[in-house]
């Protein structure tokens, strides 16, 4: 009996033992995979200069995505227009905004999420502005949202209000086109608009608004999108429209409820 005891007891142990060294070997072997992970995450990666697009590759990414519509070499189409002289701020500000490429032909290209990426975007930015020239990037200045918002504020209601609205909610205008909101708008896109007139937009050159005017607008813009209402809930800022049909559902259905409710009461 003695002996049998002994045996069972070395078996215990010995399949006790290989599941510990199981276990080792788990842990071991899931340490230096985790490590492993680490030090390539931590490693300076070669993507960064693999990533680096050239204006060559910004050629050949227009040409496989953009000549479609606007020739191989800027030239445009019955799809498109030309891009000579449209420049590299044209261009970013279609692209980074998704406007372009189109998905469809419509009244107006519809903002929506790029298809590109900033470095595939300013690559082939910098292949139409080194091909065709055009409109160039401000200097970062115009775009610190420094200036005098008061007269931003005033430029802005006299040049932009009408389309964009006075609180910047934009705007329908005919047949299906329509001046986006702008609360939401980076102070370089506020520049593009400007200077490259885009979809129904007017050029505003030097000779309409100066580089300080256009700084001060921006400001003026940028002030109107980090500040909350001061009234209360804005309502979409549609002006009368919106404020008429709040009144027209809520002030007069309260006034309907509260007849039949008192009625109700007295019978």
């Amino acid at each position: 009996m003695s002996r049998e005891k002994k045996t069972r007891a070395g078996g215990r142990r010995s399949r006790m033992a290989t599941v510990a060294l199981i276990g080792i070997g788990l842990l071991l072997t899931g340490g230096a995979y985790a490590g492993a992970s680490a030090a390539m995450a931590a490693t300076p990666s070669s993507s960064t200069t693999t990533t680096e697009l050239t204006v060559d590759d910004g050629k050949k990414l227009f040409q496989a995505n953009c000549a479609t519509c606007h020739g191989m070499n800027l030239e445009g189409s019955e799809n498109g227009p030309g891009l000579a002289g449209t420049g590299e701020l044209a261009v970013e500000f279609q692209m980074a905004t998704g406007r372009m490429p189109m998905q469809a032909q419509s009244p107006q290209a519809p903002q929506k999420a790029p298809q590109f990426t900033d470095e595939q975007i300013a690559a082939i930015a910098s292949w139409v502005q080194q091909e065709g020239g055009g409109a160039t990037f401000p200097s970062e200045e115009i775009l610190d949202g420094g200036g005098n918002v008061a007269e931003g504020a005033e430029l802005f209601r006299i040049n932009c209000a009408m389309c964009h609205n006075v609180a910047g909610a934009g705007g329908a205008l005919t047949e299906g086109k329509y001046a986006p909101s702008v609360m939401n708008t980076s102070a370089l896109h506020l520049y593009a608009a400007m200077v490259t007139g885009p979809q129904n937009m007017p050029v505003f050159n030097d000779m309409t608004l100066t580089e300080d005017e256009k700084r001060d607008l921006i400001s003026a813009v940028l002030y109107m999108q980090e500040q909350p209402s001061p009234g209360g809930m804005t309502l979409g800022s549609l002006g009368p429209v919106s404020e008429g049909l709040f009144v027209w559902i809520f002030g007069i259905g309260a006034l309907v409820a509260l007849t039949v409710w008192i009625t109700a009461k007295s019978n």
